[in-house]
């Protein structure tokens, strides 16, 4: 007998990766139409490894092992951004390769998102700091607390990116009024409280 996960066409499981050399972030959340609920976040610790070729090692091993884990529908991650240490660039690019390469072992779709971009869709600012991402992401997803790697808060903003670039609303038509939105589309609108 073998076991079949069955889900709703709305419904989606996101792995979003902070790709690092030294510390590597990720995290998984769960959507359900317009909502999204946290799953895991972490980081995959690199510092133990002497070696760059054990590091990228570790690293699709981890990282296929959570697909494995968590059967995510898509993964996306942040785009390395532009240094001036060329060494430290080349090893983040092979870093950030072997987790995609993890992804496409399980054929995973890959989106990447550069690193402006994904501050943008959390805080609305491009420059906002870790830890401000950090702070909005505990309180969309209702996080208890926060890890002390601000790392893994990454990897899961690479997640809700994903999620607020692909969950737009669809027109339904003209509208006359926010009322007449508002009456199209009742499962658009979330009452805040507090």
């Amino acid at each position: 007998m073998s076991l079949v996960r069955t889900k709703k066409i709305n419904e989606r499981i996101i792995l979003g990766i902070d790709p690092g050399t030294t510390i590597m972030g990720y995290g998984l959340i769960q959507t359900k139409g317009n909502d999204a609920s946290l799953i895991v976040l972490g980081v995959i610790n690199l510092r133990k490894f002497d070696d760059h070729y054990l590091k990228l090692k570790h690293i699709f091993e981890r990282i296929t092992g959570l697909i494995d884990q968590f059967h995510p529908d898509e993964l996306a991650i942040e785009a390395p951004f532009f240094g001036k240490n060329v060494q430290s660039m080349l090893k983040l690019g092979r870093a950030q390769g072997v987790a995609i390469a993890a992804g496409l072992s399980r054929s995973l779709p890959i989106f990447e998102y550069a690193p402006r971009k994904i501050k943008m869709s959390i805080t609305g600012q491009g420059n906002a700091s870790k830890e401000q991402v950090a702070l909005l992401l505990k309180s969309l997803l209702k996080i208890k607390e926060l890890p002390s790697d601000l790392d893994a808060t990454d990897g899961l903003a690479a997640a809700m990116c994903h999620f607020y670039q692909t969950n737009k609303p669809v027109s339904t038509g003209d509208f006359k009024s926010w009322k007449d939105f508002i009456n199209k589309n009742p499962g658009r609108i979330k009452k805040i409280t507090g």
